[in-house]
């Protein structure tokens, strides 16, 4: 249960601390006041997302503090200690909410990001306001209503859905692998073969791009190339060039070798370079002469790389990538070319598996039929009692057939809807075509008094009420009593028969501050300031009448709480 609440900054309330009891706690106040900031504040805490509307003007940044005490077995131990985090009897959240736009979360100390706390103050509060009615005209959310509802009847099978699905993925998975059905598996293997033949086709071998590559710089380059060759050739064997220069260094030596042993040496050198100068003169006229530009080969060569270039884009980024993926779906193709008794194996596996889920599924089917016949008597009578007295309430299944078992989900096959109708003679309608805004706030609170909390242990309701008064608004608050023995309520509301049955009351009420500010306050109220907020949501202020209906309201829930009490003693 939410036992405490600290408020900073969060729009007019510059600061706040509230300590909310175990059973029934009403807030009331003006219109304006700021209650709705109350419970603005609690959604901010649980992890709804945060506004910079919310941050009281002048401030830099907003908090929300909340201390939850856990129940025994509550499965939020589970989620703390999933997340390596204190599990403890107490649960202490806190968030802030800057205004550039930042924030942080902290769950007992540490630092949690918003999904974290989300998936903890799911299992702690329920929160019910005149918008969450939305909710319950949702088809989808509808089904989900009846199986919390039907509980283990309906959960049960659903696991053993869950393990059929996923051995429906499994086979798919398998047979995906096989080509899946004879059609997929068919055009699976004509586009291998297509890709094995051109990858065959092309006989990249190691090594060719790499020539191929050396071969285009040659042809891009070949005039460069010539110049060069000429100019080289020139130079060593021209007339008086290099050669002949060395040639005539050499035989001016040659008369004065015999005088001295370097002499002689260098001629011999001066032999030795002529003689290699010859030849490589010799060998650069020879490349220049040779030196031809082949049209055709520079096409083949370009059109070559081109190809490997397309090869490597479809097959990899490299030759030897190329290879790997031709060698793999050449397996690929062996494998689905002899698959055929594997496929029909998979395909009975499949069609068994369908009917194990279409069975199943019609397991599911009975259960919520069940399941919705008690739920939606029960919620029928409550509504009787909340005066809707011709109310009936009812559930509408869509039908299904075996053919269908493809399409199953988690949730089954099942497509339903609640139905309303509120007064005798009329027929059944969809929820969303009937129901006025005062019958569904009576129709959440009967749901609400039939449904277990499932783990939940606080149920916040933002003005239920709306829309009710008189006996009804009586019956109300004593569907809210019955309720707060178990689970805890912190409800908004503007009545008086509610106000009077709560087990806490606070105020809530705007003033104006010496400097000219509007801010909110938070009062528990109790004894005679109690009794004042009654007569003055009955609308008796300064009324003696009024004064005695309250003393006559506050006895009467004394009277009916205390029968509750012995009634579960």
């Amino acid at each position: 249960m939410l036992s405490s609440l600290s408020i900073r900054n969060v729009a007019l309330i510059e600061s706040a601390d509230i300590e909310f009891g175990e059973g029934l706690n009403v807030l009331s106040g003006e219109t304006g006041s700021g209650k709705s900031v109350i419970l603005d504040s609690i959604n901010f805490v649980l992890g709804a997302k945060a506004d910079r509307a919310m941050i009281r003007h002048g401030a830099d940044s907003c908090s929300v503090g909340a201390v939850f005490r856990l129940q025994p077995g509550s499965p939020v131990y589970d989620e703390l200690r999933a997340m390596d985090l204190d599990a403890e009897e107490e649960l202490v959240i806190s968030r802030r909410y800057r205004a550039d736009g930042r924030g942080d979360s902290r769950i007992n100390g540490s630092p949690v990001s918003a999904g974290m706390l989300r998936r903890v103050t799911a299992h702690l509060v329920d929160v019910h306001g005149q918008s969450e009615h939305f909710y319950l005209l949702s088809e989808a959310n509808q089904l989900a209503l009846l199986d919390r509802a039907a509980g283990d009847a309906v959960a049960s099978h659903k696991e053993e859905l869950s393990r059929l699905l996923a051995e429906r993925r499994d086979i798919a998975a398998k047979r995906k692998a096989l080509g899946g059905d004879d059609a997929e598996r068919g055009r699976r293997l004509d586009i291998l073969r297509y890709q094995m033949d051109e990858i065959d086709r092309a006989g990249v071998a190691q090594g060719e791009e790499e020539s191929l590559e050396a071969k285009k710089l040659f042809y891009a380059n070949i005039e460069k190339i010539g110049r060069a060759l000429a100019e080289a050739a020139e130079v060593l064997t021209g007339e008086g060039a290099a050669v002949d220069g060395l040639h005539a260094a050499r035989r001016s030596m040659t008369d004065i070798a015999r005088l001295d042993a370097q002499y002689a040496a260098l001629c011999e050198r001066l032999e030795s370079a002529a003689a290699e100068a010859e030849d490589i003169g010799e060998t650069v006229a020879s490349l220049a002469e040779e030196l031809v530009y082949d049209e055709h080969d520079a096409e083949e060569t370009e059109n070559r790389l081109d190809l490997i270039r397309s090869l490597k884009k479809k097959y990899g980024g490299s030759v030897a990538a190329i290879a790997d993926y031709r060698d793999k779906i050449g397996e690929e193709y062996d494998l689905l070319s002899h698959s055929d008794e594997q496929s029909a194996a998979l395909a009975a596996a499949a069609a068994k598996n369908d009917a194990a889920v279409y069975a199943v599924c019609r397991k599911i089917t009975a259960a919520r039929k069940a399941a919705a016949d008690d739920f939606c008597a029960r919620v029928t009578e409550q509504l009787k009692t909340l005066n809707i007295r011709s109310a009936r309430f009812g559930a509408e299944f869509a039908d299904y057939g075996a053919q269908d078992a493809p399409r199953a989900t988690a949730e089954g096959l099942d497509s339903m809807r609640f139905l309303f109708s509120a007064n005798a003679g009329e027929p059944f309608k969809p929820l969303n075509k009937v129901i006025s805004g005062g019958e569904m706030s009576r129709l959440m609170l009967a749901i609400k008094t039939c449904t277990s909390a499932g783990g939940i242990s606080t149920y916040i309701f933002d003005e239920i009420d709306a829309g009710i008064g008189g006996r009804t608004a009586k019956v109300v608050a004593e569907k809210f009593a019955a309720i707060a023995r178990d689970t805890q309520i912190i409800a908004v509301s503007h009545l008086a028969q509610i106000a009077a049955m709560a087990d806490e009351n606070f105020l809530i009420s705007k003033h104006e501050t010496a400097e000219g500010k509007t801010r909110t306050c938070i009062a528990p109220l109790c004894g005679e300031a109690r009794k004042q907020e009654i007569v003055r949501l009955l609308g008796g202020e300064g009324s003696g009448a009024a004064e005695t209906l309250a003393d006559e309201l506050l006895a009467g829930c004394a009277r009916y709480k205390e029968e509750l009490a012995q009634g579960h003693a």
